[in-house]
């Protein structure tokens, strides 16, 4: 099997790829149109900005591409935010990738601190192979400011000062806000049932 993660150029992505090898994964990281096109899966990572990393995305002419995919791909933080329609930034709207419905907003924390930062419960919402073996009230780790309101894509939600979207799925498209390869157990778990993932 190829597992090919995405170079964004704005990811951390050393943690990803030794958090799939750590599971007996080769994974590939790669700009090249080809390369994403023909994997059987791929990783979407992103940290930091949303015009920035979709600035990037079109800088490296992988939009079409990106929005073309049919094999599973698992977007993570940021890259789950560029999965769908819009996405708030520093008071302007960001066209993402459009692959789920919805917008993502700053995440209100009323009285709490922002950015969310640090372990949170996730509890799933629906079935799905992604979240097997994920106990309700299992703990993952955040880094975020943003966040898509609970949708009936949602598969795993938390909660931090409002509720949102842990974990999203359409088809063959998924998304973790946290860091799974910051995530310990829950976070290796989630890796290995999208390795195992069969659409």
């Amino acid at each position: 099997m190829s597992l090919v993660i995405v170079d964004t150029g704005c990811a951390n992505l050393s943690s990803v790829k030794f958090a799939f090898e750590r599971l007996g994964a080769a994974p590939v990281i790669s700009d090249n149109n080809e390369t994403i096109l023909t994997a059987d899966k791929l990783i979407l990572p992103g940290v930091g900005s949303a015009p920035y990393a979709m600035q990037n995305i079109a800088a490296k002419n992988l939009v079409d591409v990106l929005r073309g995919v049919s094999q599973p791909m698992l977007g993570i933080c940021l890259g789950m935010q560029l999965l769908y329609e819009t996405l708030e930034e520093g008071g302007r709207v960001v066209e993402g990738l459009g692959l789920i419905p919805g917008h993502v907003g700053r995440l209100e924390t009323g009285n709490l601190p922002s950015p969310h930062m640090g372990w949170n419960q996730i509890e799933p919402s629906q079935q799905s192979p992604l979240m097997r073996d994920i106990k309700v009230c299992d703990y993952a780790y955040f880094v975020h400011s943003y966040a898509a309101p609970i949708s009936d894509y949602t598969l795993a939600s938390s909660s931090y000062g409002t509720p949102f979207t842990a974990v999203v799925g359409k088809d063959n498209v998924l998304g973790c806000q946290f860091h799974p390869e910051r995530s310990s157990r829950v976070g290796a778990q989630i890796f290995k049932n999208f390795l195992e993932l069969t659409l």
